[in-house]
């Protein structure tokens, strides 16, 4: 893989086995199933298959969220996908969802299972499910939408170019750290001016608009993504900060963080989730611990 400005595109290409970096072996141009395996279905109405990504981590904080208004119909079981290791390419999570990306979602409580992939249409969908989380005075609605989309056009940004050149990439390319880095921090900005004039995101109200956005640009700012705090100079975006820390404080979202999750302290992992009481009971390191 060339690391200078003479390379030149070929006129047709073709998948180089040496790119990809760490994830070389699960980057490919084609789609679909790579292997059969079934997908697990629990108890509740709500089957959740992800891994504690930042789009893994909207979901679970929403549902956790849900639970905490005490909309019951909202309990879940949340299964790991691990993603390192290809489980998105087995046939039954390609048939929830044919993009192979978590997270994705099966709603079991009606007649027929309703399958619902890519995040921020998981979040609408179980905000209008449960009417919670979305506005409905039109403006106010339009608002949180344009915030929620708004996020799933800036992430690619922040994750797929920022993320991967800055952390990922096997070489460091300073043309793309660069372009990606200040496309953050103008996007960093953007939210900053927002967040000066507005309590949350979207105005005055928590909204899944927060919901989608903190897991990214919250966990940023707080040094939790790949390791760039000091890099992107986070601490100017003092706005950000003191939304990143108020939406961090609440119960629901530290709870939603531990779900699917597979780095940080073992009492921090929940790597399934069937029942509130697994919170307590079933963190990495309870059961790792000796009889």
């Amino acid at each position: 893989m060339s690391q200078s400005s003479d390379y030149t595109p070929p006129r047709v290409w073709a998948q180089n086995k040496d790119a990809g970096g760490r994830f070389a072996n699960i980057n490919r141009p084609v789609s679909g199933a790579t292997h059969d395996k079934e997908l697990p279905v629990g108890r509740h109405p709500l089957q959740l298959y992800s891994q504690g990504t930042p789009n893994g981590v909207k979901v679970t904080v929403m549902l956790e969220e849900l639970l905490a208004l005490g909309r019951r119909g909202a309990e879940y079981d949340a299964w790991l996908i691990r993603i390192g290791k290809g489980d998105q390419f087995g046939s039954g999570f390609v048939a929830v969802n044919p993009n192979s990306k978590i997270p994705a979602l099966v709603d079991l409580s009606g007649a027929n299972p309703i399958r619902v992939f890519e995040s921020g249409s998981i979040l609408l969908y179980l905000a209008e499910k449960f009417g919670a989380f979305l506005p409905t005075e039109p403006g106010a609605r339009a608002e949180c939408l344009s915030w929620l989309f708004w996020q799933m056009g800036s992430g690619p940004y922040l994750g797929g170019g920022f993320g991967h050149f800055y952390a990922y990439a096997p070489t460091k390319i300073e043309y793309a750290i660069d372009r990606f880095a200040m496309e953050v921090k103008r996007q960093l900005d953007v939210l900053d001016k927002q967040l000066e004039r507005h309590e949350y995101v979207a105005g005055g109200e928590y909204t899944i608009a927060d919901m989608a956005i903190w897991p990214w640009y919250g966990s940023l700012v707080k040094g939790w993504l790949y390791e760039a705090a000091e890099f992107l100079a986070v601490h100017d975006y003092r706005h950000v900060q003191r939304w990143a820390d108020a939406v961090g404080a609440r119960a629901a979202v530290q709870r939603g963080r531990m779900v699917n999750r597979l780095s940080g302290e073992p009492s921090s992992q929940l790597h399934e989730r069937h029942d509130a009481a697994d919170f307590d009971t079933r963190t990495q390191d309870k059961l790792s611990a000796p009889e």
